[in-house]
């Protein structure tokens, strides 16, 4: 742990509450699906009624074993620590948060609005070097194999996701949520590359 900043834990954490924050009060509660393993996570919440703070651990786990071999054991360890605090901080507003943001009857606002709040707490995380969990590290190693930006890959992913949420989910709904998903790319890539050069975060 003693490759981690201080300055980086707090930005990996801070990210972490706000990701959580977009997920559960404009995602979740306005039957918006997700790509990425998060979109998993929601569909196994449909079918199996297992909280995704539960899943997306362990979809993370065998990539951030896999992270850490290829990409180096700070970038583990920083995935762990926000892969960990996203899912505490999910399963706490799950269980205790009051708030309810009911967008339902306007889902182009909850959908800009959760790719944005998405998009800044993914992208505080991957500007520190950190990853939220599996699929970003995914994502990271596609990146620097392909030369595609981090968002576009995400938004390639995403799309395949949210394919499959159409098993639950109508395709008025799916349309906005890929409206989401091209808001989140886009901020998650102007966040990284803001005032920093997108390959400093990762050395």
């Amino acid at each position: 742990m003693r490759w981690i900043r201080w300055q980086d834990v707090v930005s990996i954490l801070f990210g972490s509450f706000i990701l959580a924050a977009g997920f559960y009060h404009i995602h979740a509660q306005n039957n918006l699906a997700e790509g990425g393993f998060i979109g998993i996570a929601l569909l196994v919440q449909q079918v199996f009624h297992i909280s995704p703070s539960i899943t997306t651990l362990l979809l993370d786990l065998p990539l951030i074993a896999l992270g850490a071999k290829l990409l180096g054991k700070r970038l583990a360890y920083k995935t762990v620590l926000g892969a960990v605090s996203f899912s505490l901080f999910y399963a706490l507003m799950e269980h205790y948060s009051p708030f309810q943001i009911n967008l339902s009857q306007y889902l182009l606002p909850a959908a800009m609005a959760g790719g944005l709040t998405i998009g800044i707490g993914l992208g505080l995380i991957l500007r520190c070097g950190g990853a939220t969990g599996g699929d970003d590290i995914l994502s990271l190693l596609l990146s620097r194999l392909s030369r595609m930006s981090v968002g576009k890959i995400y938004l390639i992913f995403d799309a395949l996701v949210l394919v499959l949420s159409l098993v639950y989910l109508s395709w008025h709904q799916v349309i906005y949520t890929m409206v989401s998903v091209a808001v989140c790319a886009y901020t998650t890539d102007y966040v990284i590359s803001y005032n920093k050069k997108t390959e400093t975060a990762y050395a």
